[in-house]
This record gives C-alpha cells, structure tokens and sequence, in this order.
C-alpha cells in the first residue's frame, strides 16, 4: 500500500490510484473539470495542476499515480499560480453570460472563477463564437460556453457504448459536434448535462423556467422500469420543475435513464384528472368525492348480490407502490373476487412457487461472467441494466441471446438464435439438449445453441435472464422451465428482470389471481360484469388491445383510478382520481427485492388524492373489515410485516412444472409487439420530450418481406390482426429482424387498435 504525504498529511492508498484519489480520501479539494470518478481519465483541462517534490513542473493530480514516499502540495504558491493560470486561459473565449445561463449558481467554472479567476481580463481581442448544435428534444446546447472537458463524449462512449458525440479540430478552434450532424438518441444521454461544468449542455425542457436557488430537493424513487433508480426531485411552488439522479452505488450509481429524467412533464399534462368524474347520459360530470365513491361502492355490492363476486375483475398497474396495490386486492377479496392481476402484457398466467425476480443483486450484474438474455430487449427494458451488462462484457464476460430481434446492445454478443417467437422453445430445448437435460428428447442442436451451452459451461457466475417479451410469451411456462433446466444443468441462476417499478413489490402482496380467479387475459377475452381499475390504461397495457378495449364497454359498470383522464378510460362509468408518485408517499420494491420508501414531493393537483386513502374509504364504504388506517406507515406494516428481511424469504424463481417438449414454430407472419422504450407507463406516454425523441411509430419488416411487398422506405402500409381494425403505418427495412416477424410497438396508441402482441399479423401495401 503506497504511503503518500499531501498537504502534510500522511495517506495510504490503494495500489495503482491517483494523486486525486488521494486527496479525495484525505477530504483535500483539488479543482477539476474534466476528471469524474466513473470516466477514464483525459488530464485535458489542466486544472489539477499541482506540485510534487522532485517534478520539474506542476503534474495533473487525476492522471499522477500516487506512489510510495511522494510528497505534494495542491496549494503551494506554485500550484495555485498553475491553477490561476489555466483559469485565465478557459476564461479567455468564454463568454460573460452568467445572468441568462441556465448553469448559473451550479455551474463548477463559476464556482472555481471565484477562487482562481481574475478580477479583469488581459485578453482584448474578440472572442470566439461556436454554432449550435441540434442534439434532439432533449439537449440545449449552447457551445461557445464549452470548455472541452469532453466528459459527454467520454460517457457516451464509455458508460452508453455509443460515441454520438466527438471533439473535431484542434487548439481553439475545437469543438463537441454530433457525428453526421444528427440527434443524440441514446436513452442515457441526459446524464451528460449533468455531467457538463458549465452551460454549455442544459435540459431543454428546463431551460429558462427556473433558478437553481429557487428549487427545493426531494428524494424520489423511480416509477418505471424495475431498477428502481433513486432520484431527486427539483421543486418550485408546488411544481416539479427537473428531475436529476440522486447517487446509490448499489443500484444506479449516479445515472439515470432519460425516461426517468423527463417523465415529470406528464405531471402538468392537459390530461391531468383533478375532480372525480361520473357519468351521466353518456356524458362525464363532475362530482364531490362522497357522491363518486358511494355510487362506486353501491354499483359493485349490487352486482355482487346479483352475479357474485366472481363477476367482478380487478386490474392494477404495478407503477403503484406497495401500499396502494395491498390495499387493492384487499379491496378486491372483500369483494369476494379472486380475478385480480397486475400483469396485463402476459399471455399465460405462468406463475412459479415464489415471488419472481432478478436471482442476484444489480451490483453483481458487473462480475458475472456469464449471461443468457432470453427474450429481452435490454436497452429498451432496463437501461441502466444494459450498462452493468456491457460492462461485465467488456471485463471478458460471454453475452448469448435468444430474440426475433439481432438488435444492438453495444457490446459484443458471444452467440444468438435469432429466431421468430414461436420459436423460442425449440431455441431453449436445443440448448437445453446440448446441456444434455434428460428430459428434452428428439431435438436437433443446432451449432448456435451449442455454442451457447458450451459458453454457460464456461466461467463461474452464470446468469439465464427472462426479459419482457418471454414474460409475455404464450408459450411462457414451458420457456420458464426450460430456461431453470438449463441454469441448473449450467450452474446459473435463473432471474426475471421486472417489467414495471414494483412487479415485485405487486407478487409479494398477491396482486395475482386465486385458485377461482382469472388472470388479466381472461378477464379481457371472458368480460366481466364490472371492473375496478387503477393506474392502467387496458387499450395501451393489455396483451390484446382490442379484447381489452371490448371488454371495457361490454362491462355493466366500471371505475378506473387514475391520475390521467385518457381515451383508454371513456368506456367506464366513474373516474376517480389519484396522485401519481411525486404526490404521494410509499414504497417500491425493485428487481432484487430491495425495498425503498419514499415521501411526497409536492401535494396532490386539485381534489386527486394518493390511491391508499382512496381505498381506505372505499373499502369502509363497502363495509370491509381492516380498514381502519391513519397513515401510510400503517398500511406498510400490514403489506410487509416483516419488512426486507420478509421480502428475501418470498423470493423464489422456481416454475410450475410444465412440458418441455419444443412447440412447433409459426409459419405464418407474426407480431413482435415490444412496449416502446417511452410508452412505458401513463407518464412517459404523456411526456412531450420523450415523445418527440421517440418519433413516430413505425412497422419494421426483414429484407425478404420488404421486397416481397414491392415498396419504397417510409411508404404506409396497412396491418391488422384477427380482432382487431386496421392500423396505418410507415414501413421500415429491418434486417436484424428474423424472417416472418413483423415488429409494430406496443403500449402506445400506434398499437392499441391491434391484438395479441406475440400473435399472428397481415400486412399489405396500400394499393393507389
């Protein structure tokens, strides 16, 4: 261990760190701009210049290995004069623009100019000016302000796997441009206005709306993905104003996906329900909470006198938090309903003997070494997620996929069977096979899945992961045992990376179907009489948009609870409305059974109020028994007994038994519905930056549909699938797509006249 002295302090630090990381341990401040601790280091701003004994000029402290007996000094008169130096030359074409600047009051270079800066400059002839550039709905730029850190290059190349953003040219005439001009699309790359230390990169949302001064900080958990990224939220006279990361090493570091850093924008939607709403005549009324409730309560105990409670369906989105989803099926149970459910994307009820989920920690996802992705489209699902996985790809780990997509995941992919949905047990069975599992007979292994399975032999931490679309496979329960048959003939783990911000949190407190109940495609495709809704949006969430659509205005009488007031909802007679998460306190409980409470940022809009209390009248209403909460500790406390240590108990990724005989593959076109990386949920569908990011929906075809078709790129043409109306769109030349799928999006209104998202689909040209 290298015994260094700094500033007169002695250090011991780890072999092969910096004289940064020194000073760091030792509570030194060394002014910086381009060092970052999870970037490689560039020394390309000089301002770490400081002095060490026998070095014949000042050495950058970020790129100086601290060795064994070195002594230095970081305000020496040397080192600041050094420091003050490099100050005047970034303030040299730096222009004087600090009152309009949206980095003003945190911006590093106005910080460091205080301590390092001169009171006037030597510098008289005219400075510089650097065009804009367009970087998308996403990023402002205003790139006179640059100082050429280049810590946004660094981080899309090194922590996003894609250099959208490089430096041209050299000395002062450099600058950070997007390689042939276009938008930066990357979905982490919001992270760079954070990282940026002037005001050169900003939030264009946020640009101009307000100070930073003027904002007061509220912790927050994320409500989408299953990650669960803890977050910070920016909050001016009751508004959320900006989203940033709030640093968990364990869990997000201190990134964020984009999705969760712009989804704030639905929370002022035109949208937004603030008054509860009846129907009357057909037409919507407003009404006082008394009046909707009652008629709730009075509408679902009388068809539950007439038809029991087997006719009602309960239907939950699992961006709830804990509390709001126990108190849901407490609700629905008191009704006598066993039809309750929380995943509305699956096609088969595929449950296993526990509580589903990731089968190791996210921090452990970096020293796996190897990795079988079945079914999921890694950077769409889990971002973050994606990062950790290159990384461990990049250390030496073997990355094999199954998919009916060769989509880029930025890395290098040991092996893949790209192959239809229909497919995929076969794809699993081969594996499974050359695993030789005793119970797979009369499949041929194809070289692909032997060289899958010999990968999976390799190595010693091994990972079999389910994403998305094998959750909501109609062939699920025979991939489930399929894919635990080859993680233990492997020695792997077998994990699900959760589709929703609490879908485990949803399994823990039984937001599932009983043994009289349906699942949520039942309750669709065999309509109930009445429905109880909350957070979802059935035309957007459901496996069928169609069957889902249908089934809502065949019910007798449903009521939704619901933050938004959405065209998925016009089919229900009361709507109620609730707080989104900014406005409500709770819990979530992420992909590896971590459970993180939060508060709320800001109060509820209008008369919306947060779901759990929501439910606590209604369930009085109704006359239920255990209902008699004051607080959202007191609900918890019921959902979650024994808090974390609990949850660890339930987790458990054992299948239910099924066949493992391969099922035969479709010959006809099918669909490959994935929810859109932005229409995740009812907030990220109604942000308008990620909305424009996204661009408009298009259908993706392989190369030998596309020219069996006879069309031109971007042409519409006309899909439909059994159930559903026809749906105009753009085609798309796709050759990663494996023969005879057809990719059309789901969960935003592009998809919602359609059906099954794994089912068959028609496409033709439109003729003149």
């Amino acid at each position: 261990m290298p015994l260094i002295e700094i500033d007169g302090l002695q250090v011991e630090v780890a072999p092969g760190a910096t004289v940064m990381d020194a000073a760091h341990q030792a509570g030194i401040a060394i002014p910086h701009f381009c060092y970052h601790k999870k970037l490689s280091i560039a020394a390309n701003c000089r301002m770490c210049l400081v002095e060490v004994e026998k070095a014949p000029k000042p050495l950058p402290a970020c790129a100086t290995p601290a060795t064994d007996g070195m002594k230095v000094k970081t305000h020496s008169p040397l080192a600041v004069e050094a420091q003050k130096g490099v100050m005047e030359f970034l303030l040299i074409n730096h222009p004087l623009d600090c009152p309009v600047c949206d980095q003003g009051g945190e911006c590093t270079l106005q910080d460091l100019a205080v301590g390092y800066g001169a009171s006037a400059s030597r510098y008289g002839e005219a400075k510089r000016v650097v065009t804009e550039k367009d970087l998308g709905p996403l990023i402002a730029t205003d790139m006179t302000r640059c100082i050429h850190c280049s810590r946004c290059v660094r981080f899309l190349q090194e922590v996003g796997g894609l250099m959208e953003l490089g430096m041209a040219h050299r000395g002062e005439h450099a600058e950070i441009m997007p390689f042939l001009e276009v938008h930066v699309g990357h979905e982490l790359s919001g992270n760079v206005i954070d990282l940026c230390p002037v005001g050169a990169l900003t939030s264009k949302p946020f640009r101009y709306t307000a100070r930073p001064w003027e904002l007061s900080r509220r912790k927050a958990v994320s409500p989408h993905d299953g990650l669960g990224a803890n977050l910070q939220l920016h909050v001016k006279n009751g508004r959320v104003m900006r989203v940033l990361p709030q640093e968990n090493e364990p869990i997000n570091e201190c990134w964020i996906p984009d999705r969760d850093r712009y989804s704030y924008q639905a929370l002022h939607s035109a949208e937004r329900l603030t008054r509860p709403l009846v129907k009357e005549g057909g037409q919507w009324v407003e009404a006082g909470w008394q009046d909707a409730l009652e008629r709730v309560a009075r509408k679902l105990v009388e068809i539950r006198k007439a038809r029991g409670g087997a006719a009602i369906g309960g239907l939950a989105s699992a961006h709830q938090t804990t509390e709001e989803l126990y108190l849901f099926a407490k609700v629905l149970r008191g009704l006598s309903s066993e039809s309750i459910d929380h995943r509305l994307a699956q096609a088969e009820d595929a449950r296993g003997e526990g509580v589903r989920w990731l089968g190791l920690s996210i921090a452990d996802m970096e020293q796996m070494d190897r990795f079988l992705l079945v079914g999921a489209s890694l950077r769409t699902e889990q971002p973050l997620l994606a990062h950790r996985v290159r990384r461990a790809v990049h250390a030496g780990a073997q990355l094999s996929l199954i998919h009916a997509a060769d989509d880029d995941l930025l890395c290098r992919v040991h092996a893949k069977l790209i192959t239809p949905p229909g497919a995929w047990v076969h794809a699993l069975a081969q594996i499974a096979k050359a695993l030789h599992v005793a119970e797979v007979e009369d499949v041929r292994v194809s070289d692909a899945a032997r060289t899958v399975a010999e990968s999976l032999l390799g190595g010693e931490r091994k990972a079999v992961l389910l994403g998305a679309v094998a959750q909501n496979h109609p062939d699920a329960g025979r991939l489930q045992v399929l894919a635990q048959a080859i993680a233990q003939a492997s020695g792997a783990s077998l994990g699900f990376l959760a589709v929703a911000a609490n879908s485990v949190g949803a399994q823990l407190v039984g937001v599932l179907p009983g043994a009289q109940g349906l699942n949520a495609r039942a309750m669709l495709q065999q309509p109930r009489h009445a429905y109880v809704l909350m957070g979802v949006e059935p035309e957007l969430d459901a496996y069928d948009a169609s069957a889902a659509r249908a089934a809502l205005e065949a019910a007798e009488f449903s009521v939704a609870l619901t933050a938004f007031r959405a065209p998925a909802l016009e089919a229900c007679d009361v709507l109620l409305p609730i707080a989104p998460f900014s406005e409500t306190a709770g819990c979530y409980v992420n992909m590896e059974g971590r459970l993180q409470c939060f508060h709320a940022a800001v109060k509820p809009q209008g008369e919306a109020r947060p779901a759990w209390k929501v439910l606590r009248v209604l369930g009085n209403l109704l006359s239920l028994n255990g209902f008699d909460y004051d607080s959202v500790e007191a609900v918890r406390a019921d959902a979650l007994p024994q808090g974390q240590e609990g949850i660890a108990a339930h987790l458990n990724n054992a299948p239910v038994p099924a066949g493992l005989g391969p099922a035969a593959a479709r010959a006809d076109l099918v669909r490959l519905g994935e929810t859109g990386l932005y229409d995740l949920d009812p907030l990220t569908r109604r942000a308008p930056a990620l909305q424009a990011q996204a661009g408009a929906a298009v259908v993706s075809v392989g190369r030998a549909l596309f020219e069996q078709l006879g069309v031109a790129e971007g042409t519409p043409v006309r899909v439909r699938q059994a159930g559903g109306r026809p749906v105009r769109l753009p085609i798309h030349c796709d050759a990663r797509l494996a023969e005879g799928v057809v990719r059309v999006p789901a969960g935003g209104m592009a998809g919602a006249d359609l059906g099954g998202r794994l089912d068959a689909i028609f496409i033709e040209r439109e003729e003149p």
